[in-house]
């Protein structure tokens, strides 16, 4: 039915190609892309600056759609009336491109809602635009229904049930798409749970990871019961998963347990000063099974859980969020040793980087070859971004209050005696 319902539009359109009625046809189909066009430009340019921001998102994914659903509509209506005086076949295959495009632009605007930018948003977005408008041509083509009789001719037994090909497809697509909506609802109430600022960031991670594991597991039973599969097969299912964790996922298993110990104990989180091992930087992510780790040279490190429990971690910002600065210095013995103390300390006070409180020290490490030793120790307020630059502003100033005071930085001396035999 649905074949000869498609032969009979191309027979249409073939018949209307040279005639004042394919004219018709394309003047409605123009018309109504046009005036579509213009309604598009009105919602964008309102949306952009009157409406307010929690109405962004429901009304960009309406946007996205209103463009082939509009036109949609005016070409029906062309299609209706024109309809009474000649063939419509054009517009009736403009009406099911039109569809495809619509439903293709809704797919894409929640495929990126759900799934985080990168290369794997791409591939997803370009197959999911591919698949539609594959079906869309099989399906203009009338070659849909012999596809699907001969998906449907293909059986095969699963146990003592029977089943075909079709109907494992029909079940592949009915769990990717509950999994998808499980996503897109983890999603919003994600969003909603992070702007939330009476809970701590923590919590707010954790009853985010535990929302998307808790959807996700009711979307596969639904999926499943949906396709007629017994549930009741998933205790097999789940004594083999637990064997399996047990031997060969037990390290995987450790970091998602390790994962949610960090973030119930709130030993961690995110925007901390840590040290990791080797790695300095600003705690980045809190994920479920590792962490991401910012250093100061912008580079991310990406850091399993299971190490953040079994190994120390220093955690510079754990009590306050302030770092201690350490810069050695080094000065003659001729020089004067309490005026270069007192200017070191003034100089430190002077900079807009560094803390009253606690105040700026300099203490004598010891006396070296060379000269006396000293440690110059500084407190600043944001760690995170980094003590490179404030280091060298510092020594810059030391360096010119000392050529203003006689205070020289001495350098190694040797002495070589050439003894006679």
């Amino acid at each position: 039915m649905i074949k000869d319902e498609i032969q009979l539009i191309w027979q249409k359109i073939l018949a209307d190609v040279s005639s004042e009625a394919a004219m018709w046809q394309l003047l409605i189909v123009f018309a109504s892309c046009f005036v579509a066009w213009l309604i598009n430009g009105a919602l964008r340019s309102y949306v952009m600056h009157n409406a307010p921001e929690s109405w962004k998102l429901g009304i960009g994914g309406i946007n996205r759609v209103l463009f082939p659903l509009s036109t949609l509509v005016f070409v029906w209506v062309g299609k209706v009336m024109l309809a009474q005086w000649q063939h419509t076949g054009l517009l009736l295959l403009a009406i099911k491109l039109l569809l495809a495009m619509a439903l293709i632009r809704l797919l894409v605007y929640a495929v990126r809602y759900i799934v985080s930018p990168g290369g794997f948003l791409k591939t997803l977005e370009s197959s999911v635009a591919g698949l539609i408008w594959m079906l869309m041509a099989l399906h203009l083509s009338g070659l849909l229904p012999e596809i699907f009789n001969t998906l449907e001719a293909i059986k095969f037994n699963i146990g003592k049930n029977p089943v075909n090909l079709m109907l494992v497809l029909q079940a592949i697509m009915t769990i990717i798409v509950t999994i998808f909506i499980a996503l897109w609802l983890s999603r919003l109430v994600e969003n909603r749970l992070m702007r939330a600022q009476d809970i701590n960031m923590n919590v707010r991670v954790v009853l985010s990871k535990l929302l998307r594991v808790f959807l996700l597991f009711i979307a596969i039973l639904i999926a499943l019961s949906a396709v007629g599969l017994d549930i009741t097969m998933l205790s097999v299912f789940g004594g083999a998963l637990g064997v399996g964790l047990g031997f060969g996922l037990q390290r995987i298993a450790s970091n998602y347990v390790s994962g949610f110990i960090i973030l119930m104990d709130k030993s961690m989180q995110i925007g901390d000063v840590v040290t990791v091992d080797n790695h300095y930087g600003v705690v980045d992510d809190l994920r479920t099974r590792y962490l991401v780790l910012r250093k100061l040279d912008g580079t991310q490190v990406v850091i399993p859980n299971e190490t953040l429990i079994i190994n120390s971690v220093i955690n510079h910002s754990f009590a306050e969020h302030k770092a201690r600065v350490q810069m050695p210095i080094q000065i003659s013995y001729d020089s004067p040793l309490e005026l270069a103390m007192r200017l070191m300390a003034d100089i430190a006070k002077h900079h807009p980087r560094v803390l009253a409180d606690p105040e700026a020290s300099v203490h004598i490490r010891g006396f070296g070859e060379s000269g006396v030793d000293l440690m110059f120790s500084v407190w600043i307020p944001d760690p995170e971004e980094g003590s490179a630059s404030l280091q060298s502003e510092l020594y810059l100033e030391i360096w010119r209050a000392f050529k203003a005071n006689n205070i020289s930085i001495p350098f190694p001396q040797r002495e070589v005696r050439i003894l006679e035999r």
